[in-house]
């Protein structure tokens, strides 16, 4: 009964299997996880939330963010309930696995990966557009920039991860002083005018808090996304942690509060500072907005395009290893080529973080164009919210008597007004750019037909999520003979 309703077969494995797959325990306690999660989402105030301006005007994009912010925090609970319950690196492909079975888990990984592998190359081409708008290196072109980051960011990753997280930590802090410079340098400049300074267009529902309409709200949802974008990926640090039941539901809650003051700040403060017109296409926003404001260059402008490279850094290094976690679990368990979660001498995936950054240095250096990176990134984010949230109900209604040391504020409420919107954001996707969204549903769906005709078959049973997984399958097998 339980093998048919998992529709997967199982392999045994020696112990050395596992022996090769473990990482390193104990490496992180809640504030580095709190670091980790805002820096994951910090590149998302230095650029890429700007361009929701010009799909939406100012009215537009706060409106989308506020519907976004609301998301990402009622989700960010559920989150922090499931990730205290079953702390495993496999984090949301690890929860859907248990409440939607192998299927829904498959599904929520790759959706999950395809976020992270695609994110570090948009951070990537904004990196490059900061430093060719200060000059730096005499480049015309960004890609040896983009070959750099992704060399170098990987090694540290590859030679420990206690000391890439040590070192995140003060690139972010770092980053959070220059936004906090950003936004006290320009609040003598905010005027309201200038939040409205895009015209009207011929839209329904067009005015001046609207020029874009009702269908600009939408359309804004992607960049409002980014404000937070990544911040669930703090669970997949899970086995990495001190004490994860303790730690997960603290780092991840901390992680979104800082990140919500930083989104309403940056959003009043830089539109109505320099004019929302006059950024809505910037690669490198905040020190644009500086300049505008200031009608040149100025001392403010050079630190935060400086300094602003620590913010893009931060994200793009701490994406690098949430992709390398979440390929490294979806491995480990069979559903992807089991040598990717093949693990070094310092309990790196070394393979798990080289072959997404392979892949993420390509599209950059191919496409150049970071926001169309970013319609990528997030309709694979958008499709995973859905299945985290559901995932979330689904455990609740099944399995009550789970133990639970952290429980979501409002239960299932909260994640269904999650779910919603992020089923409303996933419809956006296809809205601003149909393309990408297209061409990356096609990936998905070869990802699942991959599953379906040949991993299903090879799953290893002592996987931490599969072993979750059986024991649940087992527990509901007894209670039912118990029953009949």
């Amino acid at each position: 009964m339980a093998e048919k309703r998992r529709q997967v077969d199982y392999e045994q494995v020696g112990s050395d299997y596992l022996d090769k797959r473990r990482l390193r325990r104990g490496a992180a306690g809640w504030l580095l996880l709190a670091g980790l999660g805002v820096s994951y989402v910090i590149s998302g105030d230095f650029a890429g939330w700007n361009f929701g301006l010009a799909q939406g005007g100012w009215g537009g994009l706060l409106v989308a963010t506020v519907l976004m912010a609301t998301m990402y925090t009622c989700m960010v609970f559920g989150l922090a309930e499931m990730a205290s319950a079953l702390p495993v690196a496999g984090a949301g492909y690890g929860f859907a696995r248990r409440a939607l079975g192998p299927l829904g888990g498959f599904a929520t990984g790759t959706a999950i990966l395809i976020e992270y592998a695609i994110a570090p190359a948009a951070i990537a081409v904004f990196i490059g557009g900061y430093v060719e708008s200060l000059g730096l290196f005499g480049l015309t072109n960004s890609w040896p920039v983009y070959l750099a980051c992704f060399v170098v960011f990987i090694g540290i990753h590859i030679y420990g991860v206690g000391e890439a997280l040590r070192l995140m930590f003060g690139i972010t802090a770092v980053a959070v002083v220059a936004l906090v410079a950003f936004v006290v340098g320009m609040v003598p400049e905010f005027s309201t005018a200038k939040l409205f300074d895009i015209a009207p267009t011929d839209a329904v529902g067009a005015s001046t808090f609207l020029p874009f309409g009702y269908a600009g709200v939408l359309a804004s949802l992607v960049y409002g996304i980014w404000f937070f974008l990544a911040v669930e990926g703090v669970p997949l640090a899970a086995e990495e942690a001190r004490d994860p039941r303790k730690d997960m539901p603290r780092g991840i809650i901390a992680a979104i509060t800082v990140l919500l003051l930083f989104a309403a700040a940056i959003l009043v403060v830089a539109p109505g500072g320099a004019g929302s017109s006059a950024i809505s296409g910037a690669d490198n926003p905040l020190p644009e907005a500086v300049r505008v404001a200031a009608g040149g260059n100025s001392v403010l402008a050079e630190v935060v395009n400086y300094v602003g490279l620590a913010g893009l850094v931060a994200s793009f290094f701490s994406i690098i290893y949430a992709a390398s976690r979440q390929l490294f679990a979806l491995s480990r368990a069979g559903y992807l080529p089991r040598w990717l979660s093949v693990t070094s001498k310092r309990r790196t995936p070394h393979l798990a973080l080289v072959v997404p950054g392979t892949i993420g240095f390509a599209l950059a250096t191919a496409t150049r164009d970071g926001a169309v990176l970013i319609d990528i990134a997030v309709f694979g984010a958008t499709v995973s919210y859905v299945l985290l949230n559901l995932s979330h109900i689904v455990l609740r209604r099944r399995e009550p008597g789970l133990e639970r040391p952290y429980r979501t504020p409002g239960g299932v409420v909260t994640t269904a007004v999650a779910l919603v919107l992020a089923v409303a954001a996933v419809v956006a996707t296809f809205i601003v750019d149909m393309l990408a969204a297209a061409i990356t549903a096609l990936i998905f769906l070869a990802a699942l037909a991959y599953f379906w005709c040949y991993s299903r078959h090879h799953l290893i049973a002592s996987a931490p999520e599969e072993e979750f997984a059986a024991l649940e399958a087992a527990e509901s097998e007894l209670t039912q003979r118990d029953g009949s």
